[in-house]
């Protein structure tokens, strides 16, 4: 399982009730849920990092994280419990992830070489397996994946490194979508990002109905594992201190944020401007 796919499972599925106004799709509605597969969902520094490097065509239209919620996750008992440990240690995590591309700006900040922390490239689904066999000592996960680890782990506790404690400044998820559906449809964007922040809200609000509702729609899915994830969201959607409202983007963090990445070489120096990656105009505001 990818990191936190539960839980943006959540999100979106009462993202779609909420726009189209049930489950099903009817003559009504058919238009908007075409424009699902419009949007996405996609932490804002790894996004900044590929933009630089690839000119990726994406803007950010809400945040669904105030706070980064990438982590790197271990076991108690498996030798860390610092961001120190890590040195040496050998992370599962899959190719090209935003846990990977942001390892460096991490490591920077804990004061380790990148280089002595070796990452192996891990399918998604795998990656539990791996930590508790011992075949790598840490994954690359969101924080709130720690219940999931846990209930895998069949007793043993999580060790989790959540990169925000060193990196406060970092947003984490954004509702994303094409610049020129930005441009061309603006109306639309704003009802389809208002239907999933009304989501996020309920299901912050609701966790365990969210979890079933999660269920219903995807039976795969764990609805104790996607309750507990949602418990720990509220920390990162609605930090202590965030003036609101849900969603909101502070376009000088942003700019603090590139100025961070390029202050550790992730992206060329002055690659970047605020406005290339958020679309500030659409974002929720007071």
């Amino acid at each position: 399982m990818r990191p936190c796919r539960s839980v943006l499972l959540v999100v979106i599925v009462l993202a779609a009730l909420v726009a189209c106004g049930s489950g099903t799709r009817t003559a009504g509605n058919a238009a908007e849920v075409t424009y699902l597969t419009s949007f996405g969902v996609a932490d804002l520094t790894g996004t900044m990092i590929t933009v630089a490097k690839e000119k990726l065509p994406v803007t950010a239209v809400a945040a669904i994280h105030q706070r980064t919620v990438a982590a790197i996750i271990g076991l108690e008992g498996g030798g860390i419990t610092t961001p120190a440990d890590l040195v040496g240690r050998k992370i599962g995590d899959p190719p090209g992830s935003t846990i990977r591309l942001m390892f460096p700006l991490y490591a920077k900040a804990a004061g380790i070489d990148p280089g002595t922390v070796e990452f192996v490239p891990s399918a998604p689904p795998g990656l539990p397996q791996l930590l508790l066999s011992g075949q790598v000592d840490g994954i690359g996960q969101f924080v709130v994946g720690k219940p999931l680890i846990e209930a895998a782990a069949k007793g043993r506790k999580a060790v989790v490194l959540p990169y925000g404690e060193l990196l406060p400044d970092l947003y984490g998820n954004m509702l994303v979508t094409s610049p020129e559906l930005a441009r061309d449809d603006p109306g639309l964007v704003r009802r389809f990002s208002g239907a999933l922040l009304k989501g996020l809200r309920y299901s912050l609000d609701h966790p365990d109905e969210a979890g079933r509702i999660l269920t219903k729609y995807q039976p795969t899915q764990n609805p104790e594992v996607a309750a507990a994830e949602l418990r720990l969201m509220p920390e990162y959607s609605e930090p202590a201190g965030f003036p609101g409202p849900l969603g909101a983007v502070d376009e000088s963090r942003v700019t603090t944020i590139i100025d961070l990445l390029g202050e550790a070489q992730a992206i060329p120096a002055g690659s970047l401007r605020a406005a290339d990656l958020v679309s500030f105009e659409l974002v929720p505001k007071p």
